[in-house]
C-alpha cells in the first residue's frame, strides 16, 4: 500500500558505488588532442536500482500491562511525554503488598529458626546414635525433621521473594526509552493483572517497511542491498528481511529494512524513498567534468580522429560514483570527450573561424 510508483534507474545512484568508479577503473585514460585533455567513453556494468516508497515504523512499540492488582495512585507521564528506560510510569497502591512482604519475612525468619533447631537436634541424635545410645527410629525421626525444616525454609524463602516481586509490580516501569502514545488508566482506577496501562514506542531503533512487486522480489532477495533516503542523505540498511508470503490483494511482498540505531530524522509513519539493487546493467559512462549544462541543453565536446571538436547533445542517466555519470544516448563507446569544456569551446570556436576564413 505504500508504493506510489515504481521506476527504474537505468544506472546506479552514486551512493551505491561511491568511490569505486575511479577514472582508471572505468578505463577512462586521458588522451591529449590538440592540447585538450580527453577521455574515451567507457562501458561499465552498473547496478540496476529500483526506487520504491517505504514507511517508517518503530521496532520497539507496545503496551505496558499491569502485573498485580490494586488502585492506581499516580500516572507520572502523559501522551507525547518522553520516558527513559526504568522510569516509573504508573504507581499502584502498595499497602497490602507491603503487609504481605512483612508477613512473608516473618515466616521466613521463623522457618529459618526451625531449620536451625532441627539441625541442632539432628547433630545431637547423630552423636548418641553413633554410640548406640538411641534407636534407629530416633535417628530416622531426626533426619526426617531436618529435611522438613529445610524444605519449609525454602518454601518460606520463595514466598518472600514472590511477595517482594508483587510489591515491585506496584511500580510500573518503562521497558525502554521512548514516547508515550496512549494513556489507558487514570488515578483512582482499580487495575488487574494483564490490564493495559500505557502504550508507547521507541525512536532509538527504526525500520522501513516496503511493499515490493513480485517481479522484483527474487533479485532483491539475491542482492540484499538497499539504501533509504533520510532528509538529503542516503543511509545504508543494516539488515534486509523479505517476507515469504505475498499479499493476495496487491501481489506484493513485504520487505523490512533495519536502520542503524540512533539515526535522527526518522519518525513512525513517515514516508521515504528506498533504493533497491536488483541486478546490473551495461552503461556508457563519462566524467561529470565533461558535461556541459546550459539552461535545458545537456551536451559534451567530442573530439574526432582528426582532432576536430564537435558540440554533441546527450541524454544523461544517473550518477555513477562521485565523479561520473551514465549516458543514455548521444554517444558511442570509445568516442573521445573533452574533460575541460571551456578549453574545448574555445578550440571549437577557433576551428569554425578558421573554416570560414578558408572558405
Amino acid at each position: 500500500m505504500f508504493i506510489s510508483g515504481v521506476f527504474v534507474m537505468i544506472a546506479a545512484a552514486r551512493w551505491f558505488i561511491a568511490g569505486t568508479l575511479s577514472v582508471w577503473m572505468l578505463g577512462l585514460t586521458p588522451v591529449s588532442a590538440e592540447g585538450l585533455d580527453t577521455v574515451p567513453v567507457a562501458r561499465a556494468d552498473l547496478p540496476r536500482v529500483y526506487r520504491l516508497d517505504g514507511v517508517a515504523e518503530a521496532v520497539n512499540r507496545g503496551t505496558v500491562s499491569g502485573q498485580t492488582s490494586g488502585r492506581v495512585i499516580a500516572v507520572n507521564f502523559d501522551v507525547d511525554d518522553y520516558v527513559s528506560q526504568g522510569d516509573v510510569i504508573v504507581l499502584i497502591e502498595d499497602t497490602e503488598h507491603q503487609s504481605r512482604v512483612d508477613q512473608a519475612l516473618a515466616n521466613r525468619q521463623a522457618a529459618s529458626a526451625r531449620r536451625q533447631d532441627a539441625e541442632s537436634d539432628f547433630k545431637r541424635v547423630q552423636g548418641v546414635f553413633a554410640k548406640q545410645a538411641v534407636s534407629k527410629a530416633e535417628m530416622d525421626k531426626a533426619t526426617t525433621a531436618l529435611k522438613q525444616a529445610r524444605a519449609g525454609e525454602q518454601e518460606a524463602e520463595a514466598a518472600y521473594e514472590q511477595a517482594l516481586q508483587q510489591l515491585e509490580y506496584t511500580r510500573v516501569k518503562a521497558p525502554y526509552n521512548g514516547i508515550v502514545t496512549e494513556r489507558l488508566v487514570e488515578v483512582g482506577e482499580s487495575v488487574q493483572p494483564g490490564q493495559p496501562l500505557v502504550s508507547g514506542l521507541s525512536l532509538d531503533s527504526m525500520r522501513i517497511s516496503v511493499d515490493v512487486p513480485q517481479i522484483l522480489v527474487e533479485s532483491i532477495r539475491k542482492e540484499r542491498k538497499a539504501q533509504v533516503r533520510i532528509g538529503a542523505n542516503w543511509v545504508a540498511a543494516e539488515e534486509l528481511t523479505v517476507f515469504p508470503v505475498a499479499d493476495p490483494l496487491s501481489i506484493t511482498f513485504k520487505v523490512r529494512l533495519q536502520l542503524p540505531d540512533g539515526i535522527e530524522g526518522v519518525y513512525p509513519g513517515m514516508y521515504t524513498k528506498v533504493g533497491f539493487v536488483a541486478g546490473s546493467l551495461p552503461s556508457l559512462v563519462v566524467p561529470l567534468s565533461a558535461v556541459v549544462l546550459r539552461s535545458e541543453v545537456v551536451a559534451v565536446y567530442v573530439v574526432d580522429g582528426e582532432g576536430r571538436v564537435h558540440f554533441r547533445h546527450i541524454r544523461l542517466g544517473s550518477p555513477a560514483g562521485q565523479a561520473h555519470v551514465s549516458v543514455l544516448s548521444g554517444l558511442d563507446e570509445g568516442e573521445l570527450v573533452a574533460t575541460n569544456p571551456v578549453d574545448a569551446g574555445i578550440l571549437l570556436k577557433s576551428q569554425r573561424t578558421a573554416k570560414v576564413r578558408d572558405e
